[in-house]
């Protein structure tokens, strides 16, 4: 089961490298398709820190989240932004996502933070992966393991690290209210494995941001903008892939 807070993550914001891969991916369905907007799929979406955006950009977005909570934030923030037309709230479950979602019906399906709050995540996956048409994508973003190492690390909370780093889903407890958190290894098999998709992305998003001290990133707009262009050099970079706070892979449907 999944529910809309799941997944307000980071990523959205203008400029950013996810961001900028969505909207390469939009205008790529635009220019190939030009006589309709593109039909966008966002499971788990929320109340629509996704859908809205893009339904901005001219998309027509199925939001299907399990929380009426959520569907109703969405609508709200739909309607307020003025692109209510074009954003659809179904209530409904990854799980059992052919039953409110066309086989592949979608240019491009999203799956933000959701792959880390499902049971199975191969099951997940391929629920994704069979909603999506033939040369559409898939675009998944996960909490990153080895941030989560790191920032329990320099917290002080050993203890968490060493658990993080060594459980085999990336968890520290029991406590913990994520299933899992990934590498960029496992989010490659784990997106490769039925073998109906290519990854043609695979970059990290808050891969130095999230290091950043609060008195750089409050050093005004110039500053801001140097961040941000460091953020999107890194977000590619081998080394620092797999410290990023989350992951994102956008991969093409065969």
């Amino acid at each position: 089961m999944l529910s809309g807070p799941t997944a307000e993550v980071p990523g959205v914001a203008g400029g950013g490298p996810v961001h900028r891969v969505i909207t390469a991916e939009v205008t790529r369905v635009r220019d190939r398709r030009p006589e309709r907007a593109p039909r966008v799929l966002d499971v788990g979406g929320g109340s629509g820190a996704w859908a809205v955006p893009l339904a901005l950009l001219g998309c027509a977005v199925t939001v299907v989240d399990y929380s009426p909570n959520a569907l109703a934030a969405l609508h709200r923030r739909a309607r307020d932004a003025g692109v209510h037309e074009l954003v659809t709230p179904v209530q409904g479950d990854v799980d059992a996502l052919a039953d409110v979602a066309p086989t592949g019906g979608a240019d491009l399906v999203l799956g933000h933070g959701l792959l880390e709050v499902v049971d199975d995540a191969a099951a997940a996956f391929a629920a994704l992966t069979a909603a999506t048409a033939p040369g559409g994508a898939v675009s998944v973003l996960v909490t990153g393991r080895y941030a989560a190492v790191l920032s329990r690390t320099l917290a002080g909370r050993l203890d968490e690290a060493r658990a993080v780093l060594t459980d085999p889903d990336g968890r520290f407890g029991p406590d913990d209210a994520l299933r899992r958190r990934l590498d960029a290894d496992t989010l490659r098999a784990l997106v490769e494995a039925g073998g109906n998709l290519r990854v043609e992305v695979l970059q990290g998003d808050g891969v130095l941001e999230g290091w950043t001290p609060g008195s750089v990133r409050d050093g005004g707009p110039a500053t801001v903008r140097e961040v941000t262009e460091l953020e999107n050099l890194a977000a590619a970079a081998a080394p620092l892939l797999d410290v990023a706070a989350r992951l994102h892979a956008l991969a093409r449907r065969r």
